[in-house]
């Protein structure tokens, strides 16, 4: 078995806000997060795909397919957008970091097969910032 990994950046601003607490649960449960205003991050996806190695091409996976795939079901619909407001398949959803993980992760494990004989989505690693981050490996 071997892990092959493709990272992808995008921006977005959210904001962490349960609609059922007061304003003041809010701040005091999720603080700066919680601006009604929004707030932005600099995100950092990690893609991991693991499977043999094809004896034809030497690959698990085409990095420049995974790239396309994971730029057309993801990047193009958070790229600077709002995870709250315009990104479908978040909606009704808290815009956590370990929320906005396991949607990618429904997105893409179903059609990783379509572009890779072998490969599994392995894990969905998203920073949120340089310090703080979620792995996901599927339920």
């Amino acid at each position: 078995m071997i892990y092959v990994s493709r990272k992808e950046h995008f921006n977005a601003a959210h904001k962490l806000s349960n609609p059922n607490w007061s304003a003041e649960k809010n701040r005091e449960v999720f603080g700066p997060c919680a601006n009604e205003n929004w707030h932005g991050h600099n995100y950092e996806l990690i893609t991991t795909v693991a499977g043999s190695t094809d004896p034809e091409t030497g690959f698990v996976i085409d990095l420049k397919k995974l790239s396309d795939l994971i730029k057309k079901e993801i990047i193009d619909k958070v790229d600077h957008k709002n995870l709250n407001l315009d990104v479908d398949f978040m909606k009704d959803k808290m815009a956590s970091t370990e929320n906005l993980a396991i949607e990618m992760w429904k997105l893409l494990a179903p059609k990783i097969s379509t572009i890779s004989k072998s490969g599994k989505l392995h894990s969905i690693r998203l920073y949120e910032t340089p310090r703080n981050y979620v792995d996901y490996f599927g339920e």
